[in-house]
């Protein structure tokens, strides 16, 4: 549950470094890489730890890397239509549920 939680933590900071400035469009690029850098700063901070406690915990890399994925679409999905009011629409719910397929595979024994 550790790694999960500092996955989401770091998911949103990389979330905002990445995509953050897409709503300040006058602010010039070079700004924007400098400022996304300071934000991935942070992300890298808890990504690191939560990759070596799920190693820790048992995980192997390929589920570490899925659940990372699976945290990163579940963050975007609230950044997207909190942050940048984009609607969610149904083919992107479709194709949430087949990544979520791919999570029970990766899982399965």
């Amino acid at each position: 549950m550790r790694t999960v939680l500092l996955l989401i933590v770091s998911n949103t900071f990389m979330t905002f470094a990445w995509y953050g400035h897409l709503k300040h469009q006058d602010m010039a690029l070079w700004k924007v890489i400098l400022i996304s850098w300071g934000i991935a700063f942070f992300e890298y901070c808890f990504m690191v730890p939560a990759n070596r406690l799920g190693s820790q915990e048992g995980f192997n890399g390929f589920q570490l890397k899925t659940i990372q994925e699976i945290v990163t679409l579940s963050v975007f999905c609230l950044f997207a239509v909190f942050y940048l009011k984009e609607p969610l629409r149904w083919n992107y719910l479709v194709s949430f549920v087949f990544i979520l397929a791919a999570v029970y595979f990766m899982f399965k024994k």
